[in-house]
């Protein structure tokens, strides 16, 4: 069973070479030379762009901005299944839909660069079949948690997990000064920590996450506010972060149980 993979960037990298566990994958991109190395780096191959051949499979790992436009031109070429990497989930799968109607569909999210491999990988089972099971079992086998979500579940939680945090930490690194290591203290260290992971990546994947989701904007707002506030209205809102943050940790600590099973 082939895979066909659109886009030899991290995120096409990594999950071609986390499925060659089950599927023969062939790579590419409108950068020949970084779809070769991706082929040869998971001794798989390449094929253009503009290709006729068709496949069991085709994955879009392609930038947010070009999804849409990369299912239509490529889904044709999936004999069994379209599935994306794209990292937004709304429009690709409504995009899948229209343009794979009678194919399985799947759109998944890996919430981890890929030299943090494995995490977890949010799915959306739209249109599940024998070829995306295989797909899913194939990154679970792999070590990662694949979990079931919705699209309006995934895009609203992006806008917290990825645009109000980048938001937050880039909003730091910006407004921090200089100061001498002795000054460190717990908290800082772990946003200086933050900023480096967050500015290892590349600017146009972050640009794209900023302009697909809000959440800058709260952000701003609530940097504001705070500046802005007086006594009693910081202890307030201090005292209501604190409950926000004691929520979603009670919201997303496993129970015994489930922790168990796995």
């Amino acid at each position: 069973m082939e895979v066909l993979v659109i886009g030899a960037g991290e995120m096409g990298r990594w999950v071609g070479s986390t499925l060659t566990a089950e599927f023969d994958v062939a790579f590419a991109d409108r950068d020949p030379d970084a779809a070769r190395a991706a082929a040869t780096s998971t001794d798989g191959r390449t094929v253009s762009l503009a290709t006729e051949e068709t496949f069991d499979a085709v994955c879009l790992a392609v930038p947010i901005s070009a999804a849409d436009e990369a299912v239509f031109d490529h889904a044709p070429r999936a004999e069994r299944a379209v599935f994306d990497v794209t990292g937004v989930m709304d429009a690709p799968v409504t995009a899948m839909r229209e343009a794979a109607a009678d194919r399985e569909r799947l759109s998944l999210h890996p919430l981890f660069a890929a030299a943090n491999a494995p995490g977890n990988v949010a799915a959306v089972r739209d249109a599940p079949g024998p070829v995306t099971e295989r797909v899913c079992d194939t990154l679970s086998a792999a070590g990662n948690e694949v979990f079931e979500t919705t699209p309006a579940e995934h895009d609203e939680a992006m806008e917290t997990v990825q645009a109000s945090a980048h938001a937050a930490v880039l909003a730091y690194a910006l407004a921090a000064e200089d100061v001498r290591e002795e000054f460190a203290t717990p908290v800082s260290e772990s946003l200086s920590s933050l900023v480096e992971t967050v500015t290892g990546g590349t600017p146009r994947v972050y640009r794209e996450i900023q302009e697909s989701f809000p959440g800058a904007d709260r952000v701003a707002d609530a940097a504001t506010e705070l500046a802005s506030a007086d006594a009693e209205t910081f202890e307030q809102l201090y005292r209501d972060a604190s409950t926000r943050s004691d929520g979603r940790d009670a919201a997303t600590e496993p129970d015994s149980e489930s922790e168990d099973d796995r």
